[in-house]
């Protein structure tokens, strides 16, 4: 590709680039560039909503250019405050390594591994002085600091900043310029942080990395961005048929943003908006799976929902002895939703959407009355919705 060409489909999805003139500037150099991405594996397992930065780092792996993925065995210890209304509970360093070691298995299903340069910032905070952490450390003002959003709501709150979370900023621009960074990705709550990076390379005589940060991406409801805390997520390692029926499950609104943001493309106009859905969620679970996965996924999918077989689909199981007491049609409903698929559903959501709706149904029969008692049996299938059902197991 051109590098304006090339400038096109980098640029796709971002959020903001600071700037597009800088970064055509060192496509047009003729060699790889140096393109960053920082993570702070605080968890063993990661989400699509953690993959949108990966992907755009592939894109960038794609055309030739050098991934640097920075693991912050050291800065993880801290915990980034960014978007935080408290401070991070503290891992020791032994926590945070077993996390990056499952966490990178799960990038490396993104990223080609012989192509990808992996560092560690603990190898070079660990052998500062206290000397040295002065002297960085005098290069950012408190009034700096004291801009980010998250900083000043937790202030006007009342809420304490602990001063080694002050200290997390100075930490990831510095590792800008220990791998001398030509390109950094983040999330668009990284901002101020790669920014803080761009200042410091100029300070040490280094050319200035570009800005590319990218959307927060939307979890299965469509509103709040993807979190386990939200119980909206698609785990890297959910099961082949259940990280399908996820996708499917997403409306065709969504499915052009996770088109974008997560394969690098638009869909296919041409194609049926339900095929058009079939075929993210395949390609999705291939790239996590491989293709025999994904093949089976599809099928199980429409065996469920397209031909209505539900006896005979590959269906999560659902232990009677785990269900609530006193169960009800309503209370039946969520526990399913939130045990089998990890999704929560209010009340109101449940009566108005699933029940009133006559999406919920028992061996077929439509369940209608959000307080009627409810005693299912093992080999029952509860139909949830168009893309969720469950069977009951003894």
């Amino acid at each position: 590709m051109t590098p304006e060409q090339q400038l096109a489909l980098l640029t796709a999805g971002a959020a903001k680039v600071l700037t597009e003139r800088e970064l055509l500037d060192k496509l047009r150099l003729g060699r790889p560039l140096r393109v960053k991405l920082g993570v702070d594996p605080t968890a063993p397992d990661i989400h699509f909503g953690h993959t949108v930065a990966l992907e755009k780092l592939r894109q960038f792996q794609q055309l030739g250019h050098q991934a640097v993925l920075l693991i912050g065995d050291f800065t993880a210890t801290i915990g980034d405050p960014s978007g935080r209304s408290a401070t991070r509970p503290p891992l020791t360093r032994d926590e945070v390594l077993a996390n990056a070691a499952t966490y990178t298995e799960q990038a490396f299903k993104i990223l080609d591994r012989s192509k990808t340069e992996i560092v560690h910032n603990g190898d070079w905070f660990r052998k500062m002085g206290y000397d040295e952490i002065l002297r960085l450390n005098s290069r950012v003002t408190l009034q700096q600091m004291l801009q980010r959003e998250d900083f000043r709501n937790r202030i006007e709150a009342g809420q304490e900043i602990r001063l080694h979370e002050l200290q997390y900023p100075v930490m990831q621009g510095w590792d800008s310029v220990e791998i001398r960074a030509d390109v950094e990705l983040g999330g668009t709550d990284q901002l101020f942080n790669i920014l803080v990076g761009r200042d410091l390379q100029k300070e040490e005589g280094q050319p200035q990395q570009v800005v590319m940060v990218l959307p927060l991406l939307e979890g299965l409801d469509g509103v709040r961005k993807m979190s386990k805390s939200y119980g909206n997520y698609i785990g890297v390692n959910d099961p082949p048929a259940e990280m399908f029926g996820k996708l499917m499950s997403v409306s065709d609104a969504l499915m052009d943003r996770y088109y974008l943001l997560l394969v690098g493309e638009g869909r296919d106009t041409s194609l049926h908006p339900m095929e058009a859905k079939k075929t993210l969620a395949a390609r999705l679970t291939a790239r996590y799976h491989g293709e025999a996965a994904a093949v089976a996924a599809r099928e199980d999918w429409e065996t469920r929902f397209s031909k209505k077989d539900l006896g005979a689909a590959d269906l999560p199981l659902l232990p009677i002895d785990g269900l609530p007491d006193d169960l009800t049609v309503l209370t039946l409903a969520a526990h399913a939703f939130r045990t089998a698929f990890g999704l929560e559903k209010s009340n109101g959501e449940l009566r108005r959407q699933f029940i009133a709706g006559g999406s919920l149904q028992l061996n077929g029969v439509k369940l209608t009355d959000p307080g009627a008692a409810v005693s299912p049996q093992p080999g029952d299938v509860l139909k949830l919705s168009k893309t969720h059902a469950v069977r009951f197991v003894g």
